[in-house]
């Protein structure tokens, strides 16, 4: 367990810095932060700190949360993909993290959600994402990407 906690934060780690890293690049450039939220790279450590504990699996945590957390987690570290400056492949190689995130998310709602609601729309959430990352996929595929 030990191990897996320490892989992870390195993750949160890579993750966020990265995260920071773009905020900052692009300010001045016409982005806003989401929903008046401080940007990344303007984030006191303090806030930082208390940010990646957050994402950090707690004993404390129920399995879902646990689950919940590590698809975050792998979901960050899988977008962390170079910009190659054409937005068609950017698009797609940024994109199908994400949507392979959502889908380990659903799964992860099958398991352990119990509302059929919840369960229905987490099984729709793995068809349509599945089927959009295979498109993408075949997409950069044809495009020698």
């Amino acid at each position: 367990m030990k191990t897996i906690t320490k892989t992870i934060a390195a993750l949160a780690l890579t993750t966020l810095a990265g995260v920071a890293v773009a905020q900052t690049s692009h300010q001045g450039h016409g982005s806003t932060p989401l929903s008046g939220a401080m940007p990344m790279g303007h984030m006191d450590p303090a806030a930082m700190q208390k940010m990646m504990q957050d994402m950090m699996p707690s004993p404390n945590d129920v399995a879902s949360t646990k689950e919940f957390k590590a698809a975050d987690m792998q979901m960050m570290h899988n977008m962390h993909v170079p910009y190659t400056g054409n937005p068609d492949v950017d698009f797609r190689t940024h994109m199908i993290p994400h949507h392979q995130g959502a889908v380990e998310m659903a799964k992860v709602a099958l398991k352990h959600a119990k509302d059929p609601e919840t369960k229905r729309m987490a099984q729709k959430i793995i068809d349509d994402q599945e089927k959009e990352i295979a498109e993408m996929q075949d997409w950069l595929k044809k495009n020698g990407k």
